[in-house]
């Protein structure tokens, strides 16, 4: 009889057990502290933006707060996508020193962004397999390895899914050579895909998102039942959370600059109370994390052995933080220069491919990489008036989002109407100082991602699918619209030869891009 009362009570046990740590959490309170980076891009120490009068971010800074805040409530630490490409400090080493960064200070879990895509898929994976945490893509389709739809957290019982999601866009948004074989799918679809899976094993669904703001409300709108959104990729300082419908939406700028923090009461599975708010970073090093400054300073050293010499010199600040809304005279130098070594009659490149501004001084090469970090290389098309128009047109069509299709112009000017309807903005183009011909045919320079059709630049695609002996092989393009082809020579290499030859640069805006009413 003691023998099936002591069965009895272990059964009773294992079932309470099972109820417990088995299924969402009910009839009991849980507060929850959600905190939220984005589009980090490898910016680990403070930096100073051109016109600002004071240092920002600092990961070592960050981190001090990010285990300060840890330690009042129970917390996740969370990536919207876009770490481990973008400053000198990141790619460097293709991602590598902010896995390590990473690691270090306990995320929890990350979304991929583009550009985590901008190495190639095959260091996509080895970065993935570093990480000491899941990287998710659910509506990633075609990637084999590591890479997870949605991981569910425990936290005091309460049971968190975390669905990640990318922008579709992602094929335009790095070279089509980084994406081969692989779908986007709708966010939408695929958050609906999982959801009444993830919805019958926890308490909350978190979206975490590197789709953009106005796409994570339109995505809030649309599908039901999601109880956050941590958002990136438009880099948008959401100073308080958002809310659409029962949905809150949060994010937190960019480059360390800002650490989110969400703080969520829940009863029964439901958010009964919430409050929000960015904690921005200053570099103060007497309240940095010590390991985490040990760290940035290990990669910065060498990233300083490899990229420290000096170039030349800037006679003024040279603007790269304007690049995706107006013409800047970082953007008009390197444009000219592009121009000029393909020997074309213009040249169009995009404002999202400028990552960086240079301060006035010294420049040196690592300066120049983190102008332009993407392993892209100079090539000229030859492009109707027709195409040119189409080109800026499509340009100019994501200026109320700064999207990073923005023209930076050399040899041509055009004005625009930010009122008029995107596809009927450009109203005036000339091309060395005389009218466009839409049916002349011009040598335009750019870039190959451009050339490929990136940042959506389907005149330059279209053009040189055109020739009757294009052909893209492994990222290289060919073809007799192709009139100059330099792919052994990246983009800032050929800027980097430039300045050396020039000793000091010193350009101005000129008027090439106006707006009208």
């Amino acid at each position: 009889m003691r023998d099936k009362m002591k069965k009895l009570s272990i059964g009773i046990l294992v079932l309470v057990l099972s109820v417990l740590f088995l299924t969402p959490a009910q009839g009991r309170e849980v507060s929850l502290r959600i905190l939220y980076v984005n589009d980090f891009h490898g910016f680990a120490a403070p930096y100073q933006s051109i016109g600002s009068q004071e240092k920002l971010g600092g990961v070592a800074s960050l981190a001090r707060e990010v285990k300060r805040l840890r330690k009042e409530k129970p917390s996740l630490l969370l990536a919207a996508g876009d770490m481990i490409q973008g400053h000198s400090w990141a790619n460097l080493f293709r991602g590598r020193s902010t896995i390590a960064l990473m690691n270090l200070m306990h995320f929890n879990a990350m979304v991929v962004g583009n550009h985590e895509f901008d190495f190639g898929q095959d260091v996509l994976k080895k970065r993935i397999a570093a990480a000491r945490f899941p990287v998710l893509g659910a509506n990633v389709e075609g990637f084999q390895d590591g890479l997870k739809p949605y991981v569910i957290k425990s936290i005091q019982g309460l049971k968190v899914a975390i669905i990640g999601v990318v922008t579709p866009d992602t094929p335009q948004a790095t070279h089509p050579r980084n994406v081969q074989g692989l779908k986007f799918l709708p966010p939408a679809a695929a958050v609906e895909k999982y959801l009444p899976e993830l919805k019958k094993r926890a308490d909350l669904v978190l979206v975490l998102s590197h789709l953009g703001y106005q796409a994570d409300r339109d995505l809030a709108a649309k599908v039901t039942g999601i109880a956050v959104i941590v958002g990136g990729h438009s880099h948008t300082k959401l100073l308080q959370p958002a809310v659409v419908g029962d949905t809150i939406i949060v994010q937190a700028w960019e480059h360390a600059k800002a650490l989110g923090v969400l703080d969520l009461e829940v009863e029964d599975g439901r958010i009964k109370k919430f409050s929000g708010h960015l904690q921005m970073i200053k570099p103060d090093r007497g309240r940095e994390d010590k390991a985490v400054r040990a760290l940035v300073k290990k990669y910065a050293a060498r990233v300083n052995a490899v990229l420290g010499e000096k170039i030349g010199e800037a006679a003024l600040d040279l603007d790269g933080e304007h690049v995706r809304t107006q013409e800047t005279n970082l953007g008009d130098l390197l444009a000219d220069i592009l121009r000029q070594a393909a020997g074309a009659q213009a040249a169009i490149i995009n404002g999202g491919g400028i990552r960086a501004g240079i301060p006035k001084g010294t420049i040196t090469v690592k300066d120049i990489t983190a102008v332009l970090p993407f392993d892209n290389y100079l090539v000229a098309i030859k492009l109707t008036g027709q195409q040119i128009k189409e080109a800026l047109e499509h340009g100019v069509s994501g200026l109320e989002e700064g999207a990073g299709r923005f023209p930076q112009v050399s040899g041509l000017s055009f004005a625009y109407n930010r009122q008029a309807p995107p596809g009927s903005r450009v109203k005036k183009v000339s091309v060395g100082g005389r009218p466009l011909d839409p049916r002349k045919e011009y040598v335009v320079a750019t870039n190959d991602f451009m050339a490929a059709g990136g940042d959506g630049y389907r005149a330059f695609g279209e053009a040189l699918k055109s020739s009757p002996d294009f052909v893209c092989t492994g990222g290289m393009l060919k073809g007799d619209k192709l009139v100059y082809n330099d792919a052994g020579h990246w983009l800032r290499d050929v800027v980097i030869d430039y300045i050396r030859r020039q000793k000091t640069v010193a350009p101005q805006a000129d008027g090439r891009i106006k707006q009208i009413d």
